[in-house]
């Protein structure tokens, strides 16, 4: 019989020279980029002066490029997942950055990288922003208010709503049949 164990966790210097690394990594590549679950932006740098017909773009479902004409490409590969081309879009800023829009097919993951041959960030350590309730639609604001309901009340010590209503039924079906004895009764929760 064998027993794996798992590696201990790294400590507060490993952490810090881990992000320390993955931090000159990002700023090392050719481009500045950030993501949502379901897109991914990204900013790359051109020549002061830059126009749109000065560029190549190639954007395609699973690879994209950026090139000024005549020149090798600034940016070329393959990207980490599929991108709606349809809904990818770019533009110039300040005549000095091209500013690229995609959005993922898969918009339920986070994306270690652009693409597939640069280094990969932590996606374990995302934080992803806050969502407000108001920005839910009705049945899933209801079913999230809920779900916080019952925590709070099982971190009190409470019934959830679900234990509520079975408490509620329960009584109502006391109050109905008098004649009968409940003093052992117990309600499974």
């Amino acid at each position: 019989m064998s027993t794996s164990t798992a590696p201990p966790d790294p400590t507060p210097e490993e952490l810090k020279a881990s992000k320390e690394k993955e931090e000159a990594e990002q700023s090392a590549l050719p481009y500045k980029w950030s993501q949502t679950l379901e897109e991914v932006d990204v900013a790359v740098p051109v020549p002061e002066g830059t126009r749109g017909k000065d560029l190549i773009v190639e954007i395609k479902s699973t690879s994209f490029k950026i090139a000024l004409k005549g020149q090798e490409p600034i940016l070329e590969g393959t990207l980490f997942k599929s991108i709606k081309v349809d809904e990818a879009t770019w533009s110039i800023a300040d005549r000095k950055t091209v500013e690229v829009h995609f959005e993922k097919v898969n918009a339920k993951e986070w994306w270690p990288h652009v693409l597939t041959h640069h280094p990969k960030i932590d996606i374990t350590k995302i934080q992803p922003e806050n969502s407000k309730l108001s920005d839910l639609d009705g049945e899933t604001r209801g079913m999230v208010e809920k779900m916080m309901y019952d925590q709070r009340q099982k971190e009190m010590g409470l019934p959830t709503s679900e234990e509520q209503k079975k408490m509620e039924m329960f009584e109502k079906f006391k109050s109905q049949h008098p004649e009968m004895d409940f003093s052992k009764a117990q309600l499974n929760m």
